[in-house]
């Protein structure tokens, strides 16, 4: 798995979209709070309550390393993530945070160079009440996610690539790469996306 992890943290995730039928892309809504970082591993889900982060807490000691905790916190809300819970992910391993909701301390958690993702920031704090619930599908940037499906980040936002698929779209998503390498090249010596994807065809017909 760990050499999978890496072929996926080395892709564009708009190739790795391409090669998931198109799909796979969290809603736009969904950012990184360092844009510098990536991220990729498999999902351990979290359903927390929408003012509450106790489920997060648990889900750090519970998640196996390498796992990216992605939790369902009800969108916008309270500072559900920051600088003391990064620490402790770091410790155990965890490979990354995506939140629908939102985090706070960003300078701190950027210089830890934890990857997080979230809807948003906000330094309100949270209570400590709801256990919640961990390891159960749950709705995130508007996808469901399951536990085991692979989550890849970066500047661009968040893939999620169901685990029955990982390894088909992995290699689907390499030889787009290495094609765009070759239309790169193309261009550098003087073609035009017009001729290498044959367009011209296209217009003539309108």
């Amino acid at each position: 798995m760990d050499k999978i992890i890496d072929s996926y943290k080395k892709l564009p995730l708009g190739n790795i979209c391409d090669a998931n039928d198109k799909g796979g892309a969290m809603d736009s809504g969904i950012k990184p709070v360092d844009p510098a970082c990536k991220m990729a591993g498999p999902a351990f889900t979290v359903k927390a309550g929408p003012a509450d982060n106790v489920a997060i807490h648990k889900a750090i000691y519970e998640a196996p390393a390498g796992s990216v905790l992605v939790v369902d916190a009800g969108g916008f809300g309270r500072g559900h993530f920051g600088e003391i819970m990064a620490l402790a992910c770091m410790q155990r391993g965890i490979a990354g945070l995506v939140i629908d909701g939102a985090v706070r301390d960003a300078n701190d958690i950027q210089e830890f160079g934890f990857p997080v993702f979230s809807r948003g920031l906000n330094p309100g704090g949270t209570q400590k009440e709801i256990v919640g619930i961990s390891g159960q599908p749950i709705i995130c940037g508007g996808l469901l996610v399951a536990a085991g499906d692979m989550i890849v980040g970066d500047r661009d936002g968040v893939v999620v690539v169901s685990k029955e698929k990982i390894e088909t779209v992995l290699e689907k998503a390499m030889a787009i790469a290495a094609k765009e390498e070759k239309v790169l090249q193309m261009l550098r010596e003087g073609k035009t996306t017009i001729e290498i994807y044959q367009f011209s065809k296209l217009m003539s017909n309108k």
